[in-house]
């Protein structure tokens, strides 16, 4: 097996792994100040918060992130939303956005009237009969179907709650078509993140509460992936993927601590 070069990117999950909607992951903050002498990654090192989140905009989502005490720039964040908008100017279609409403600002500009596409992220206001049915009829006069992601669920202060997933699952089903996945787990997302980073997927490691879509999707883009127990992490989630997870960890701290010890 060949070595692993140095690492020159850490690739972050925000929801589950430094947040919980408007509550911290105790000690993340901390983990992600640049200016303390130990828990910090050294500026050799570039870092990427990647998410699939698609409950609001990435402006909306930074702001969130910075009342929290993060020390965020908003060009270190990629979303699914990005990934998802850039397919559709690609393809030059006009899509029938199945998002939530506090995500609409990142497809400001695009034409939506006559949809030629669906999108489907989450969107649980939009989620019922005379939506899902209107996709339905244009996916199956031809209209692509573009899943922003397809998580099983995700993690909320009072529990787990369905992603879009099983909506994405429902339409291909109906519609006996298959939905082309913009977000996490795909290669494709993660080598773009990393795009302009002038890091290789070999030199990177992906840290998130996902084990399908965060670390297993890293690993099958050649990165490696530490797996952490918070967010929608369940017990035994580590057995799910193969190969395992290169490493799980409580935390993000003791994520941090860890490549701060053994990779750099």
């Amino acid at each position: 097996m060949a070595a692993r070069r140095a690492l020159k990117a850490v690739l972050v999950d925000l929801s589950g792994t430094l947040h919980i909607e408007d509550s911290a992951v105790p000690g993340a903050q901390e983990a992600l100040k640049r200016q303390a002498p130990f828990i910090r990654f050294p500026l050799v090192v570039t870092i990427r918060f990647v998410t699939n989140t698609t409950k609001e905009c990435k402006r909306d989502l930074l702001e969130r992130l910075t009342k929290l005490g993060f020390d965020i720039a908003e060009n270190e964040i990629f979303t699914s939303l990005t990934a998802a908008r850039n397919l559709l100017e690609q393809r030059k279609v006009r899509p029938l956005l199945l998002v939530d409403d506090k995500a609409l600002p990142d497809f400001t500009g695009m034409a939506t009237d006559d949809p030629n596409a669906v999108v489907v992220g989450l969107a649980p206001e939009h989620f019922h009969y005379e939506m899902m049915n209107r996709a339905f009829r244009l996916i199956l006069d031809g209209a692509p179907l573009i899943a922003i992601h397809k998580a099983r669920y995700f993690k909320k202060k009072d529990g787990l709650a369905l992603g879009p997933g099983p909506f994405v699952a429902g339409l291909e089903y109906a519609t006996d078509t298959k939905a082309t996945v913009v977000g996490k787990p795909e290669k494709t997302f993660f080598l773009e993140a990393l795009r302009g980073t002038d890091c290789a997927p070999e030199e990177a490691i992906m840290i998130g509460d996902d084990c399908r879509d965060d670390v297993g999707g890293a690993q099958n883009a050649g990165m490696r992936g530490i797996l952490v127990r918070t967010g929608k992490y369940r017990p035994a989630d580590e057995d799910k993927i193969n190969p395992a997870p290169y490493l799980t960890c409580e935390s993000f701290p003791e994520a941090v601590e860890h490549i701060l010890e053994h990779l750099l």
